[in-house]
């Protein structure tokens, strides 16, 4: 009688440990970078990286080199042969919404689109409505720019950068000649375009507490150099709590301005006396 071949059982073949990911440039990078107007240097052997799709904001006094910075990184200043690394698709939007008086708010829009990429006139219309109606303005693509608001002239400006589908947007103190109300509102909405079409995103502020609410990294600027860095990891929509204003007064101890802490609140029911001695409980 045959005996049964028994093999044995095939030793559990080996993990094949996953290929490493590949890591993900970044959006900017910028190495060794120094800016000079003649004797003086405003910017002096700079290191930053952008990833993409991360919301950065840049703070730092006046004349500390935030916009010249920007504006390199816009392609609106040289390089001069250094390490400068950006998206070929960048946007801008300025303090001051630069609409050109002379031409409707969607010609503003869909200035350059024509003629891009093989769009025609129409599509250029199409792209520059379809930006219009996501910033709110749908109802006011054929009016002139004067008669926009300021809060209106900056989302036509928005608008303008985006419809090129950046994958690089610069901000340079977009909201600082809005008020209050239309701030906020535009922080919202800066937000929600961020995230819908995921550019990496430099904010140029002054303002320490838009840069805590808005983005995942802040930089300080001082003496032509990174001086300080906070990563952001509160969830969003940002509320001002304990651990956004720990966060605010660090960086503003960067910019040179110690605030004290906060103090305690006073336990319920404690008396609290007033200088004309009056007192309440």
């Amino acid at each position: 009688m045959a005996q049964a071949l028994i093999r044995p059982l095939d030793p559990k073949p080996p993990q094949l440990a996953p290929p490493p990911a590949t890591e993900r440039l970044p959006a900017v990078s910028v190495r060794n970078f120094t800016r000079r107007f003649g004797e003086t240097v405003v910017l002096r052997d700079l290191d930053i990286d952008i990833a993409p799709g991360e919301f950065v904001a840049l703070l730092g006094a006046s004349g500390s080199g935030k916009t010249t910075l920007l504006r390199t990184l816009a392609g609106l200043d040289p390089a001069d042969g250094q390490s400068v690394r950006t998206p070929s698709a960048r946007a801008v939007v300025f303090q001051d919404a630069r609409l050109m008086p002379w031409k409707r708010v969607w010609r503003n829009v869909a200035l350059g689109l024509t003629g891009r990429g093989g769009l025609t006139g129409a599509d250029a219309r199409a792209r520059a409505e379809a930006a219009l109606k996501e910033v709110g303005l749908g109802h006011r693509l054929d009016v002139w720019p004067a008669t926009l608001s300021g809060g209106e002239a900056q989302r036509a400006a928005l608008a303008r950068a985006l419809v090129r589908e950046p994958q690089l947007l610069l901000l340079d103190e977009p909201f600082a000649a809005v008020d209050a109300l239309t701030r906020i509102r535009m922080h919202d909405l800066v937000l929600s375009l961020w995230r819908k079409h995921a550019p990496a995103v430099l904010l140029v502020t002054h303002d320490v507490d838009e840069a805590v609410t808005l983005a995942d990294r802040v930089l300080v600027l001082e003496d032509g150099r990174i001086a300080a860095e906070e990563r952001i990891h509160l969830p969003r929509p940002r509320e001002t709590g304990a651990e956004f204003q720990a966060i605010r007064r660090r960086l503003l101890s960067h910019l040179g301005l110690e605030l004290a802490a906060p103090a305690a609140p006073t336990p319920e029911g404690e008396l609290i006396a007033f200088p004309t001695g009056e007192a309440v409980s």
